[in-house]
């Protein structure tokens, strides 16, 4: 099985010398090698293939990353499925994975949500994304301190909050404020719950 995800950023033509890009690069980098893994096209659309237990991940870091900066967004759609064709480039290749990511994608501006995923199975589609549009809900108005919070203990999950202080240079207490203020523990219960399913 392969994950394809496929996004752009909201509001980029309003933000002067795409501060958002050399972190989306920085990230990607981490993730895989351009344009084998990921690229980025048309300014500020992307596409990177991932581990399929990663994906879910993936997309809720990179929305953190983004909305760490004022005024942005990101809008994403996962594909699960096949991958039939490799080329060397990501945006080339092809099979369900692809196709699935791509025409979800597509939908995404009219139905006004920012996060869906297609795997093939409808009922556990219907599940997933009725449990991302309940996270959207919070995730969505996540503030950049909120966001930037949540970037780092995806990032770092088994730093304590005393760590994650140390590294911002601010009190304990701000952390675990921000991170209720997130929901984090929300965030890492549905990626508990997605991995649990894929693994089914």
């Amino acid at each position: 099985m392969t994950a394809i995800l496929t996004g752009d950023i909201i509001n980029s033509e309003g933000h002067e010398g795409s501060p958002w890009i050399d972190l989306l690069k920085a990230q990607f980098s981490k993730w895989g090698k351009t344009p084998s893994d990921w690229e980025i096209y048309r300014g500020d659309e992307f596409q990177l293939k991932i581990n399929p237990k990663r994906v879910l991940w993936a997309a809720i870091q990179l929305k953190a990353i983004i909305k760490s900066i004022k005024g942005l967004d990101i809008r994403m759609a996962i594909g699960l499925g096949t991958e039939s064709f490799s080329s060397d480039s990501v945006s080339e290749s092809n099979g369900t994975a692809y196709q699935r990511s791509g025409r979800t994608f597509e939908t995404l501006k009219e139905e006004k949500v920012n996060l869906a995923i297609t795997t093939g199975n409808e009922e556990t589609e219907r599940t997933l994304n009725l449990m991302l549009k309940l996270a959207l809900n919070f995730m969505d108005e996540w503030s950049p301190v909120s966001a930037e919070i949540v970037a780092i203990a995806l990032e770092n999950p088994n730093r304590s909050q005393q760590e994650i202080a140390d590294m911002l240079s601010i009190q304990q207490s701000a952390v675990s404020q921000r991170q209720k203020r997130a929901r984090l523990d929300l965030v890492f219960e549905l990626l508990d719950y997605y991995e649990h399913t894929l693994n089914e």
